[in-house]
């Protein structure tokens, strides 16, 4: 939906016939997006909150994290549904169809020289073919190497309100790793939306699932003993799955353009998604309207990015360190806007360096080495 937004607001697409396909009619409130950026970008007028004050915690390390240029935002999933089907709706040459679609219809073996498009299989057994299919669709489970990991980022949200006013709505709880760390990375956030409301979330970066009481007890025991919060109702649920692996997706197959997860969008060392999906999604707009080819090249930012989140992996994978003290000693280290930088892969070397000198390297020289002779 973000690519079809940017479609929208370009005039040089008011012309291009366009369908979407999607069988989930996006009625339901299924997600929360958080995500700093230094100004605004297309979907600003939806941001449901924002903070220039971000806390960190850990058992090794706590601190107010000093974010500036950077402000962290939050978007609804239901806003940006609404935002983004109103909007659209108005255009004569979208078209919108809620179906399954069953299979990408690979134009070069199937239909005689059609190489100039690319098409879809509909569940009906309809086909349709265009210039471009651009899709986000895992059709297949995520199948790793034995050199490449696969963890999840999972979690489970609630949205609470307090009897009382519990909250400064100015700032958030960026990362809280005061919780168990048996399941391995584990932390809390607490995003305030006004003084007695407040999204928390249990979030886990492991290659198991965890039972699904499991996501509960640990909600409560932190809104009870952490936040000291004893009379609450709870709003909104959310709950959620994210891969983190270094497995390479495709970017394109012909005229078939990958985007989202698909595309390989979401980071591998964080399972952060909405701002990759942002990047990718305005380089397509700027490629087509240039007529340069969609599938983008890996130069030295995306390998070096791809290099640390093995890395990363490498260690959590092996237990050689503990993801919370890990966080706790890079922001120890540096300066947190720095570390956001570097976990959207837009800093430069000398801060990857210094980055890298704040974590043990007995512990993540061996681990670079390893991944680097991965690589060769």
């Amino acid at each position: 939906m973000s690519l079809l937004m940017r479609m929208f607001v370009d005039p040089f697409f008011a012309s291009k016939k366009i369908l979407v396909v999607d069988a989930d009619a996006k009625q339901q409130n299924d997600r929360t997006w958080c995500f700093w950026e230094t100004k605004p970008d297309l979907f600003e007028p939806i941001v449901y909150h924002q903070w220039n004050k971000l806390d960190f915690y850990s058992d090794h390390y706590s601190s107010e994290l000093s974010i500036n240029p950077y402000t962290y935002k939050m978007i609804k999933g239901i806003d940006f549904y609404n935002y983004v089907k109103t909007s659209v709706s108005v255009s004569p040459n979208i078209e919108w169809r809620n179906t399954t679609v069953k299979r990408l219809i690979d134009h070069r073996f199937e239909i005689e020289a059609s190489n100039e498009l690319a098409g879809v299989e509909l569940a009906d057994g309809e086909t349709i073919f265009a210039e471009y299919v651009f899709s986000s669709i895992l059709f297949e489970p995520i199948k790793t190497k034995p050199s490449e990991y696969h963890f999840l980022q999972h979690f489970k949200g609630w949205e609470i309100k307090t009897a009382v006013d519990c909250f400064d709505s100015s700032r958030a709880v960026f990362m809280d790793f005061r919780v168990g760390q048996e399941a391995g990375t584990t932390f809390m956030y607490v995003l305030p939306t006004s003084s007695n409301t407040a999204l928390v979330e249990y979030t886990l970066f492991t290659e198991e699932l965890i039972e699904d009481e499991a996501y509960n007890i640990a909600l409560e025991k932190y809104i009870s003993e952490t936040l000291q919060i004893t009379e609450y109702e709870i709003l909104h649920e959310e709950k959620g799955v994210i891969p983190m692996t270094t497995k390479p997706f495709p970017n394109a197959k012909g005229r078939h353009i990958f985007i989202g997860i698909a595309g390989g969008q979401a980071k591998a060392s964080s399972g952060y998604a909405f701002k990759y999906i942002q990047k990718r999604t305005a380089g397509i707009v700027a490629a087509m309207k240039q007529g340069k080819h969609l599938a983008y090249g890996k130069g030295f930012q995306h390998a070096k990015g791809q290099l640390y989140d093995s890395v990363l992996l490498n260690v959590l994978h092996n237990r050689k360190m503990g993801g919370d003290a890990i966080f706790a000693d890079i922001f120890k280290g540096m300066k947190a806007s720095k570390v956001l930088a570097f976990l959207d892969n837009e800093s430069n070397l000398w801060t990857d360096l210094k980055i890298m000198n704040t974590v043990p390297t007995r512990i993540f020289l061996p681990a670079a080495l390893h991944e680097l002779k991965q690589l060769m």
